[in-house]
């Protein structure tokens, strides 16, 4: 059996109880080495073997699963985050489907979650935003014609941009050219909910200079959009004047 388990944005108790219970439990752990917390695999028993993503090929890891699964072993492939996002996952779906393993999969706490959750911001708020775009600015892999970053932008909604850090020259043009405002409020999230978490507050016309001078160029979250502002409207579901189906409004 091979166990899919979102690492959690960053922090090592932000892994879920499930998440940390099969990470207890493998025989053999598959972690991507190079984005995932060090100290989650002091989850693993003794003996678990430990087999790091970030120098193998998705053939590499198959085998691994392959081999451990005809010893009748359990493995975790341990991502970041919720595998859900970017998490290059259903490639390994499908080929364990034609190998016949089975498999499951253990969501994690998206670190587009873990950011909000440092900056004590709310990615949706009353007559502000009621959408919040996720995507990445494209690069040496290409993305959809229909979602480069200047047409996602003229939606002018909260955004929150993986994989961007270091494109960030490019992605602040395509930002402005889209229609953002240059004096949008955004924010630069480095390694969220770590021990060497860095937040970096600026506006859409500054994102470039402002990673540039903190020497920031990878593991960061971009985000975009007014939710970031001062302005926005109460919630109705707790006002006085509005009822819902467990209170009555206020006369």
């Amino acid at each position: 059996m091979v166990h899919f388990v979102g690492a959690g944005s960053g922090a090592a108790d932000l892994i879920t109880v499930r998440g940390a219970r099969l990470l207890g439990e493998a025989d053999v752990i598959i972690y991507a080495g190079s984005l995932v917390n060090p100290e989650l695999l002091g989850y693993a028993k003794p003996g678990a073997a430990l087999y790091n993503s970030a120098e193998m090929t998705l053939e590499a890891v198959l085998r691994v699963m392959s081999e451990a699964e005809a010893q009748k072993k359990t493995t975790v492939r341990l991502h970041t985050g919720d595998s859900s996002i970017f998490g290059a996952v259903r490639e390994q779906f499908d080929a364990l489907d034609r190998l016949g393993i089975p498999y499951d999969v253990c969501p994690g706490v998206s670190s587009f979650c873990g950011a909000a959750a440092s900056l004590k911001a709310e990615y949706t708020l009353p007559d502000v935003s009621q959408t919040v775009i996720i995507s990445r600015m494209e690069g040496r892999t290409p993305v959809p014609e229909r979602e480069k970053i200047r047409d996602l932008a003229r939606h002018g909604t909260t955004m929150v941009l993986f994989l961007s850090a270091g494109l960030l020259a490019g992605l602040q043009r395509e930002l402005l050219a889209g229609g953002y405002p240059p004096d949008t409020p955004a924010a630069i999230v480095y390694k969220a909910t770590w021990p060497d978490e860095k937040i970096l507050k600026c506006t859409v016309s500054t994102l470039a200079e402002t990673a540039t001078a903190a020497s920031i160029s990878k593991t960061a979250l971009i985000l975009v959009g007014q939710f970031l502002g001062e302005h926005y409207d109460r919630s109705c579901l707790y006002s006085p004047d509005f009822s819902t189906e467990f209170r009555e409004a206020e006369r």
